[in-house]
């Protein structure tokens, strides 16, 4: 994961050796209802998209501005449980960004 400020936003990447752009999403918090919400674009015949939009939520919620999270995930022949290992990591990356902002 690596991630850099524009503006106040944030953008962040999440990707393995295998990176490529799979899913992009966007994190938005709105100070009125004391709330994040995400919305992401996945691309045809990507599945990064619960990475992407989960972890823009996150960030956002945590620093109350705009998040964009690019994720791009890749291993051949993935199991279920590697698929939740993956997600596990995802969101331990997400927590330490999250400590260090």
């Amino acid at each position: 994961m690596s991630a850099f400020y524009v503006g106040r936003g944030l953008v962040a990447l999440i990707c393995n050796e295998n990176a490529h752009i799979g899913a992009v999403a966007v994190g938005e918090f709105d100070r009125e209802e004391k709330r994040a919400s995400s919305s992401v674009i996945t691309r045809r015949g990507h599945r990064d998209d619960a990475v992407a939009k989960k972890a823009a939520r996150s960030i956002s919620r945590h620093t109350g501005e705009p998040v964009c999270v690019i994720a791009g995930i890749h291993i051949d022949n993935i199991t279920g449980e590697e698929i939740e290992q993956v997600l596990a990591n995802a969101d331990a990356l997400v927590d330490q960004l999250i400590r260090r902002i």
